[in-house]
């Protein structure tokens, strides 16, 4: 055979399984078919706990977040100093990052679009067949190329449409003044969030939502009303993202700039229910799936780049045993996410539960200390209502 394993996508999950393969001496192809330089649709936060859990990823270009500003629906803020600070990354750079991380530990990163209809099985192994008819066999295969994945649907089936989620959004310029702060607002009326991630040189606006709730033209709107009101407070006016703003000269000039100078992206994120959870299997004798690839990303957030890492890395550890392993690790985390979904933007007392969430946060400080642990990554779903009815009282 050519490889011990063949990584069919070089994202942040393939990069570190095939830095950590061949930092143990296998050989190993890490296959890239991005175009370089285009970024995955990708809001960048990566997490306080996987930056605990891996702190080389600081040495990423990207900037360190320390204060956070949360939106309820009815554009109630709430301002957040964190304890355990995250960090927000171009993908372009982060991805790199951990692909030249891969390429010094001895990993064959090769720059060729690989498609499912093109992996075959052979005997001993699988054979993989470029665009352009290259050809590399290997013994193992690793499916790490995205919430689309050809390989998942190959390997382990499709998802349902009510498994994804969709996000959307746009890459606009950084505010003319010195202040770019981090905003979360949480959706009225809608399943999701909308966020505002400054990067070192431009700023992540974005939407997500389940696919169920999808509606483009609709939330196109929201988050427009997002964005012109974000830098409209950021030159210091008091602005309720969620309520149309009166037309001015101003928020018409804002407006049409970000028309001229914002680019587009969308993806699809793996927001798996409970029941999927309970049935999904994404490894094998000789494949496996890592990451988005394998529906690791939180249903309520759409989080993904910790359980890219973290399964990448158990699978290097014990590439037999890495069923059970993500299982005992993170599964049950993941599938508590899917069963809180609903009830996280559902009602309580008589409004969104985002709406009370932070109401109570705004008045009492263990509530506050907990939603901050969750941003940071440090507060898990398992024991959250514990945790905050404990904060209450």
């Amino acid at each position: 055979m050519d490889f011990d394993f063949l990584i069919i996508g070089a994202g942040p999950a393939g990069s570190f399984a095939a830095e950590l393969l061949a930092k143990g001496g296998a050989k190993v192809a890490l296959f890239d078919g991005r175009p370089e330089g285009e970024p995955k649709a990708c809001g960048g936060g990566v997490t306080a706990k996987a930056l605990k859990a891996w702190p080389h990823l600081l040495n990423a270009v990207g900037r360190t977040i320390t204060e956070l500003d949360l939106y309820s629906p009815s554009s109630r803020r709430l301002h957040l100093t964190l304890d355990e600070p995250f960090a927000i990354y171009s993908r372009v750079a982060f991805d790199c990052y951990l692909r030249d991380r891969a390429r010094d530990a001895g990993a064959h990163v090769i720059p060729a679009k690989i498609s499912a209809r093109k992996v075959q099985r052979i005997e001993h192994g699988w054979r993989v067949i470029s665009d352009t008819g290259s050809e590399w066999t290997g013994a193992f295969l690793i499916g790490a190329d995205g919430a689309n994945s050809g390989i998942a649907k190959m390997l382990a089936g499709p998802l349902p449409p009510s498994d994804m989620e969709v996000a959307f959004g746009y890459r606009a310029p950084l505010p003319a003044i010195d202040v770019a702060p981090t905003a979360v607002a949480f959706l009225p009326g809608w399943v999701g969030y909308a966020w505002a991630f400054p990067r070192p040189d431009h700023i992540s606006f974005g939407i997500a939502t389940t696919q169920d709730a999808f509606e483009h033209e609709p939330l196109d709107a929201l988050l427009w009303q997002f964005m012109v009101g974000y830098y409209e407070q950021c030159d210091g006016k008091k602005v309720k993202f969620w309520q149309n703003g009166t037309q001015s000269l101003e928020r018409s000039r804002v407006h049409d700039h970000l028309r001229a100078t914002a680019e587009r992206y969308a993806a699809r994120i793996p927001g798996l229910a409970a029941k999927t959870w309970d049935s999904r299997k994404v490894s094998g004798d000789d494949w496996a799936l890592l990451g988005d690839a394998a529906g690791f990303a939180d249903p309520v957030t759409g989080e993904g780049i910790y359980y890219a890492l973290r399964s990448a890395e158990l699978f290097a550890a014990a590439p037999q045993a890495y069923e059970q392993q993500w299982r005992e690790d993170f599964g049950a985390e993941l599938r508590r996410a899917a069963e809180m979904r609903p009830r996280f933007y559902g009602n309580f007392w008589g409004a969104p539960f985002t709406e009370r969430m932070i109401d109570f946060a705004r008045g009492h400080r263990g509530v506050k200390r907990v939603l901050g642990d969750l941003v940071a990554g440090e507060q898990g779903y398992t024991d959250l209502k514990k945790k905050l009815v404990k904060s209450l009282f």
